[in-house]
């Protein structure tokens, strides 16, 4: 994909923070809640025989990486992990009991943190755990995230064992001089020994994450680092638009010597003209895969999902989270553990459900989120499509919406006709200014929920 020179004037009216539409609503509409509440959805919703994707938050890492913004636990004690599988084990047991045995897990996910922080023996553990209370699918997709810089070859072992068959390596950049200004030092050879240890063991598919918007990088520098990366051959590319948001992550402060806005987009419209010619296509905000990967497969044939854990091919699930800060996504509800770690551990022991947040959609909210995930997704909108599916008449439900787009098709981001919009390659960096106009949230937003678009 070789793009056109790109309008900085226009960028700088689109930089604006915006969701990375995960979910709808966003996380950030989410409020205090009744567990008691969440227990009673779960209960009704008893006979379903939806297929299952299990998340588990591991959020231990040994160091801080500076320009992290997940939740995580900073600690160098190793028992500390002991303790927590003691109480995922509890909250596992209590879940599977509320949920119909004849359900299916067709995903599974080990996030964090540092999902290898857990000593191999650990990771064994907590998949005998996960088996001994729910049935895989026969072709389950189970994901883990790994830190090449703490692993050594028994944890791969470990984790096929324990039935996972995709990985996702953490690298975010190989220039020293960007690693030393975030604070994570992991050679080239650190990674390339844990892909040859994921590929002896028979890992089906190998994801590496990227980001761009740290300190220090160039369009330059980055492309070395992709031009390191792809001669790994992995299957899937996450490369993230940095997230600067020092007032819920105060560590970003440390942060020095970050590429301006301009530069960040030039390094985003290199890294897709890059990877478009070297077998990889762009699937969309962050995300990129082999041609014949079921991501690019999914996204040509209009079946592809976006959830928390981004792309993905796996739509009719439902998402049962575990772990603190750990989220839960159903058809109709959204709910989250407690996000820190003693208040989690004290529900726990008072016997009962650790959820704190949540939020139940609304009708409008199910039709919102369908149409957003289509634009995110297909990178367009097929509006006849839509009619049927949601059971509306498109163009009349959303009137308002479709009338405020023509700013964005004389900006060039969209092209638009009676029957549906098409996202134009420069719309593909500005996807996410795209979805807001379909966000009913939009204009009740505070600046500092999100980072901005570019």
């Amino acid at each position: 994909m070789n793009m056109s020179p790109v309008d900085f004037d226009l960028i700088r009216k689109y930089n604006v923070p915006a969701p990375r539409y995960t979910s709808y609503p966003p996380a950030t509409r989410f409020a205090e809640i009744a567990a008691e509440t969440v227990l009673e959805r779960i209960r009704q919703d008893y006979p379903s025989t939806r297929d299952l994707s299990l998340y588990f938050h591991l959020p231990f890492c040994q160091s801080l990486c500076w320009f992290c913004g997940c939740t995580t636990v900073i600690t160098t004690k190793q028992e500390a992990s002991a303790e927590y599988l003691g109480y995922l084990d509890r909250e596992i047991t209590f879940m599977a009991k509320m949920l119909n045995p004849a359900r299916k897990v067709a995903q599974l996910h080990f996030g964090g943190g540092t999902p290898t922080f857990l000593k191999p023996d650990e990771i064994r553990r907590l998949g005998q755990l996960i088996r001994a209370q729910f049935t895989y699918a026969e072709n389950i997709e189970a994901g883990v995230e790994i830190d090449p810089r703490r692993v050594v070859r028994d944890h791969i072992t470990a984790l096929r064992e324990a039935g996972f068959n995709r990985a996702s390596l953490g690298v975010q950049d190989f220039n020293p001089v960007v690693q030393k200004a975030i604070h994570r030092i992991q050679t080239r050879e650190e990674t390339e020994q844990t892909v040859q240890w994921l590929r002896e063991d028979g890992f089906a598919s190998l994801n590496i994450d990227l980001i761009y918007g740290l300190p220090y990088q160039t369009v330059n520098s980055f492309v070395k680092t992709l031009h390191d990366v792809v001669k790994l051959k992995p299957d899937r590319l996450a490369i993230f638009n940095y997230a600067h948001v020092p007032w819920l992550k105060p560590a970003q402060n440390i942060l020095k010597g970050q590429p301006v806005p301009e530069m960040k987009l030039k390094i985003l419209k290199q890294t897709i003209e890059y990877l478009s010619s070297n077998g990889y296509v762009y699937i969309g905000i962050d995300h990129f895969a082999l041609h014949d990967d079921e991501l690019a497969v999914a996204q040509r044939n209009k079946t592809l999902q976006r959830n928390f854990q981004g792309y993905s091919t796996r739509g009719e699930t439902d998402i049962y989270a575990f772990g603190v800060s750990s989220i839960s996504q159903t058809k109709d509800a959204y709910w989250q553990n407690q996000k820190e770690l003693p208040e989690y551990y004290r529900v726990l022991d008072s016997n009962q459900f650790p959820a704190s947040k949540g939020y139940f959609l609304t009708d409008d909210d199910k039709i919102r989120r369908q149409v957003i995930m289509r634009l995110m997704c297909d990178m367009g909108l097929d509006f006849d499509s839509l009619s049927l599916s949601l059971g509306i008449d498109f163009t009349r439900y959303f009137q308002d919406e479709i009338n405020s787009l023509s700013d964005l098709e004389a900006d060039g981001l969209i092209a638009i006709n009676e029957h549906g919009l098409t996202v134009t390659d420069l719309g593909r960096l500005l996807i996410r200014n795209i979805a807001m106009r379909f966000d009913a949230y939009t204009s009740q937003r505070k600046e500092t929920e999100f980072s901005k678009s570019i």
